[in-house]
């Protein structure tokens, strides 16, 4: 069996998730070869603002080429502007969708992609 690029989430229900390798949180930073909780105050990242530049710099700083971006189970945390233009600048796709269905979009691509994300499960 191929190993997979970035490690593959195994539940998200709202508050919690259980990430391959990683155990159990409830928001976490997503890349090529491991992750960690996100912690969304090293930023300032609320509903406003949202998603910053600087939430995505680690992933791409791990190697990501593509990037999944959870909106929250009630689609309530956007993405800055900003932060999708730096992505387009650098080549990245990005994808953005609600909690679930971000989970299962990034599991796919972990399959055969070097994919990060930022996953939120409430909200």
């Amino acid at each position: 069996m191929k190993k997979r690029l970035s490690p593959r989430i195994l539940d998200v229900s709202r508050g919690h998730m259980e990430v391959e390798g990683l155990g159990s949180g409830k928001d976490f930073k997503l890349y090529p070869g491991g992750g960690r909780e996100w912690d969304r105050r090293e930023t300032g990242t609320r509903h406003f603002p949202d998603i910053q530049p600087a939430d995505v710099q680690e992933l791409l700083e791990k190697g990501s080429k593509v990037i999944v971006l959870s909106q929250g189970m009630k689609l309530m945390l956007q993405t800055c502007p900003e932060t999708l233009q730096l992505l387009k600048q650098k080549g990245i796709p990005v994808h953005r969708a609600e909690t679930r269905r971000a989970v299962e979009l990034y599991n796919e691509l972990a399959e055969s992609e070097a994919v990060g994300g930022l996953f939120h499960s409430t909200c």
